[in-house]
């Protein structure tokens, strides 16, 4: 005869009955957070936080960061991969090249100056800054079509949670390589460096605008 607890198990549909095993949580978590993980090395996000760390406090641009992805991941699982069409893909290229082409020549300016301080801003601008430029990349990026068909296929919490912890994770390796290797530089390197990488992810973003408009 059938116990009452595994009876009542059985009662729940698949995706429900994940929740209450923290044994698939887990597998479900650590999985998505190295499959996201090794995905986002290396992308434009990591430049981005490495640069904007190397300028501005660490805090505010990790947690502008975490933010934009867990709220990004967030729509992933509840929407879908629907999400990335909520925006044409044009528009929303060309304003992230525009961003990215104002903090480049922002960082460009600054490096002709004769002193520049790097905390100029404060830790909510550079927060709300960081949020808005990399949400805005990151709308429908590869890592959120990630997140959205694995959330089909598994628990969304568990999905949802690696995901973010993963993003998070590069995120974090970005900015400490901003803090330790490109804050080595003097000043008015940085600043060129700086200008440089956001100029070329610019023109990036610059090249899929047209070709979204063109298609």
């Amino acid at each position: 005869m059938r116990s009452w607890p595994d009876h009542r198990a059985a009662s729940y549909p698949p995706s429900m009955a994940g929740l209450f095993s923290m044994s698939e949580f887990f597998v479900t978590a650590s999985t998505t957070l190295g499959l996201v993980a090794l995905a986002e090395l290396g992308d434009k996000t990591q430049l981005v936080c490495m640069t904007l760390a190397a300028r501005h406090p660490p805090m505010p641009v990790l947690s502008g960061t975490v933010l934009a992805f867990a709220l990004l991941n967030l729509l992933a699982v509840l929407f879908g991969a629907s999400v990335a069409a909520w925006l044409p893909e044009g528009l929303t290229a060309a304003v992230v090249a525009v961003l990215f082409a104002a903090f480049g020549v922002k960082a460009l300016r600054d490096a002709g100056g004769e002193t520049v301080e790097v905390k100029e801003q404060s830790s909510r601008g550079v927060l709300l800054s960081t949020f808005g430029l990399i949400f805005l990349a990151e709308l429908g990026d590869k890592t959120q079509l990630a997140v959205a068909g694995l959330a089909s296929t598994q628990a969304a919490t568990p999905v949802w949670v690696g995901g973010t912890l993963g993003l998070a994770a590069v995120s974090a390796l970005g900015v400490l390589a901003g803090r330790t290797v490109l804050q080595r530089l003097p000043l008015p390197l940085l600043h060129r460096v700086s200008g440089a990488l956001f100029l070329l992810l610019a023109a990036l973003a610059g090249g899929r605008a047209i070709g979204a408009l063109a298609g």
